[in-house]
């Protein structure tokens, strides 16, 4: 994925934008397009600022992940 070139602030604005708009249905694409901006950020300062949008996102993740298993998981018992 190419990313056009962002300054660390702006950078740090679209994980921001990624963290609260991110849905059950969006966070794979959200957190993969996150990394890709974290990755891409030139100093520790810079990555430290945006640490607190990334643990979000992943806890997300995670919890919506675990909903769904314990859901399925439900559902197969229920047969």
């Amino acid at each position: 994925m190419k990313l056009p070139m962002l300054s660390a602030d702006a950078k740090i604005a679209e994980i921001k934008r990624l963290y609260f708009k991110a849905t059950r249905q969006t966070i794979q694409q959200d957190l993969a397009k996150a990394v890709d901006l974290l990755k891409s950020m030139a100093t520790e300062e810079e990555r430290e600022r945006a640490a607190v949008f990334m643990d979000g996102l992943a806890q997300m993740r995670s919890d919506w992940a675990r909903q769904r298993n314990s859901k399925m998981k439900k559902a197969q018992e229920g047969r």
